[in-house]
C-alpha cells in the first residue's frame, strides 16, 4: 500500500513513513492510492470479530510495513476495555464502542468511553502505540506539533504522556474550549507535553501549525511530527467504528444504514466516506455543522467559503468552531476524480482566504453517488435536542452529538437504521447541560475536580515564528 498527496507533487511512501510526517511536502494530504475493496464474504467473516480483531482486519489493509504480528499486538493493546471504561447507558465496555438505541432504527454510537471523554480517543490511543512502536523501531524521536478546538488535544496528549521519543507542542484558542477540556489538558504535568493558548480561533492555530509543516527545513531539522486529522493514520483508525456499528445495528450485511456525523474538520465523516468507498453499505451520510455551518453550505450550494476567525462564531459546540475544514481536501480529491491539478487550482483559492464554486461544474453532478447530506443547529436547537433526547430516549447528550441527533432526525430513511455517532460525554459542557436540563451531567470519579489542578500553559499571539522559538527552546 502506498501513499500519494492530493496535490501529486510528492513521491509515494510507505504507511510509516506518512505517519510520522503529517502533511506532504507539497502541501497536500495523504491518501492510499486506492482503497482496499471489501467484499461480501469478507464482510460476513467480520460480523461477529471483536473491536480489537476488526481493527486488525481493516487497518491491516493499510498498513503493511509492519509485520503482521507486531500490528495484531499494537492494536490489540489499544482496544480494550481498560482503555475504553467509561460507558454509560447500560453498554458494555467489551464492545468499546456500544450502540444505544433511542426508538425504532435510531441509534447512538458510543465513541467517548476513552481516557479523555471524547471520540477523538478511538484513534490517538492507537497512534500514540504506533508512533512509540515506530519511533522504537527506527531509533527516532519526533515532536508533535498540533492544533485542537477542543478534544483533539487532551485525546493526544493523554496518548502521548510519558512517551519515550515523544514530544506533544499543543496549540489550542485561548478562552474558547470549556472548562473541564481546558483542565484536561493544562493539568497534565507530565515533562513531555507543553500546552500554548493562542489569542484568536481553532483556524488560526490550525493555520500554524500547517505554515510549520510547510517550512521543510524547520520540518526535518526538528523533526516535527503530526497528530491532527491531516494525519492519515487517524482518519484510517476511525474507518473502523464505522464498520463496527454497521454490524450492531443490522442483522444482515443485506441492510443499509445511515450516519449522522457532527463534523468541524470533516476527519470523523472522512472515514465514514472512505468505509462507504470500500463497500461497507451505508446509504447515507449526514453531515452535522453547528452555527459555523461552511460544510453545510457546500453540500447545499457547491460554494466552498472558508471564513476569517473574525466570522467564526464561538458556540457551545466548541470542537465544530472551524472555518477552514482540513479533511475536505480528501474528500474532494475524490470527488473531482483523484486529479491532483484540479485540487492545486482549488486550493491555491483556499489557501488565500478565497472560495471556490463547483456548482457548475461537471463534478457536482457526481455528488449525489457519494451519499452526502448536511444540516446544521444552533444553540437554540441543541437545547432543545438535549431536552428532547433526555425526556423521550432518557439518555443525556453532549452538545455536538445533540447537533448530530437534531440532523439525523431531518434525514432519516423509512425502515433503514440511522446511527448517531456520539463525540463526547456531557462531563465536558456542564454549563450547557445545566442551561437545558437543570441538573449536573456525571463525570467519572477520577476526573471530579479536575478544573481546580493547577494549569501549565503559556498564552501566545498566532505568531509562526514564536511557535517556532518555543519549540527550539524545548527540544
Amino acid at each position: 500500500m502506498r501513499y500519494i498527496s492530493t496535490r501529486g507533487h510528492a513521491a509515494p511512501q510507505s504507511f510509516c513513513d506518512i505517519l510520522l510526517g503529517g502533511l506532504a511536502p507539497d502541501g497536500g494530504l495523504y491518501l492510499p492510492e486506492s482503497y482496499p475493496q471489501i467484499s461480501r464474504d469478507e464482510l460476513d467473516a467480520w460480523r461477529g470479530l471483536s473491536y480489537a480483531d476488526l481493527a486488525y482486519e481493516i487497518l491491516s489493509r493499510f498498513i503493511d510495513d509492519i509485520p503482521a504480528a507486531d500490528l495484531k499486538a499494537i492494536i490489540a493493546k489499544t482496544y480494550t476495555a481498560a482503555v475504553y471504561r467509561h460507558a454509560r447507558n447500560g453498554g458494555d465496555t467489551a464492545q468499546i464502542t456500544p450502540l444505544t438505541r433511542l426508538d425504532d432504527d435510531l441509534y447512538t454510537l458510543e465513541l467517548s468511553n476513552g481516557p479523555t471523554l471524547a471520540f477523538k480517543d478511538m484513534a490517538m490511543q492507537l497512534l500514540g502505540n504506533l508512533f512509540e512502536y515506530v519511533l522504537d523501531q527506527r531509533g527516532e524521536s519526533i515532536n508533535i506539533l498540533g492544533a485542537t478546538s477542543g478534544d483533539t488535544g487532551s485525546a493526544a496528549e493523554y496518548a502521548m504522556r510519558g512517551k519515550h521519543n515523544v514530544k506533544v507542542f499543543m496549540l489550542s484558542p485561548d478562552g474558547k474550549m470549556s472548562d473541564f477540556q481546558r483542565a484536561q489538558m493544562y493539568s497534565l504535568s507530565d515533562a513531555n507535553i507543553f500546552n500554548i493558548a493562542i489569542t484568536g480561533m481553532f483556524d488560526d492555530a490550525q493555520d500554524m501549525v500547517k505554515a510549520v509543516a510547510n517550512d521543510a527545513a524547520f520540518k526535518a531539522r526538528y523533526k516535527i511530527g503530526a497528530v491532527n486529522s491531516i494525519n492519515w493514520a487517524r482518519v484510517a483508525a476511525q474507518i473502523v467504528y464505522y464498520f463496527k456499528g454497521y454490524f450492531l445495528a443490522t442483522r444482515t450485511n443485506d441492510e443499509q444504514v445511515a450516519f449522522a456525523v457532527p463534523s468541524g474538520n470533516f476527519g470523523n465523516i472522512c472515514a465514514g466516506h472512505i468505509a462507504r468507498r470500500m463497500g461497507l453499505p451505508i446509504a447515507r451520510l449526514a453531515l452535522a455543522t453547528n452555527e459555523n455551518d461552511v460544510l453545510d453550505e457546500f453540500f447545499k450550494s457547491g460554494v466552498y467559503r472558508p471564513r476569517t476567525s473574525l466570522e467564526t462564531s464561538v458556540t457551545s459546540s466548541p470542537s465544530m468552531d472551524i472555518s477552514k475544514a482540513s479533511n475536505f481536501e480528501r474528500f474532494i480529491f475524490d470527488l473531482v476524480g483523484r486529479d491532483p491539478a484540479v485540487i492545486r487550482e482549488l486550493w491555491a483559492k483556499v489557501d488565500q482566504g478565497q472560495p471556490f464554486d463547483l456548482a457548475a461544474t461537471p463534478y457536482w453532478a457526481r455528488l449525489p453517488s457519494f451519499g452526502f447530506v448536511s444540516g446544521k443547529s444552533a444553540h437554540a436547537d441543541r437545547i432543545n435536542t438535549i431536552r428532547l433526547a433526555h425526556g423521550r430516549y432518557g439518555v443525556m447528550l453532549d452538545t455536538h452529538t445533540a447537533d448530530g441527533l437534531k440532523v439525523a432526525l431531518e434525514h432519516r430513511l423509512p425502515g433503514m437504521p440511522m446511527i448517531v455517532l456520539e463525540t463526547a460525554q456531557p462531563a465536558k459542557f456542564e454549563a450547557t447541560i445545566r442551561e437545558a436540563l437543570g441538573t449536573e451531567p456525571v463525570r467519572p470519579a477520577e476526573l471530579a475536580g479536575i478544573e481546580k489542578l493547577p494549569q501549565h500553559v503559556v498564552v501566545m499571539a498566532p505568531d509562526v515564528e514564536a511557535v517556532k522559538r518555543f519549540i527550539v527552546e524545548r527540544v
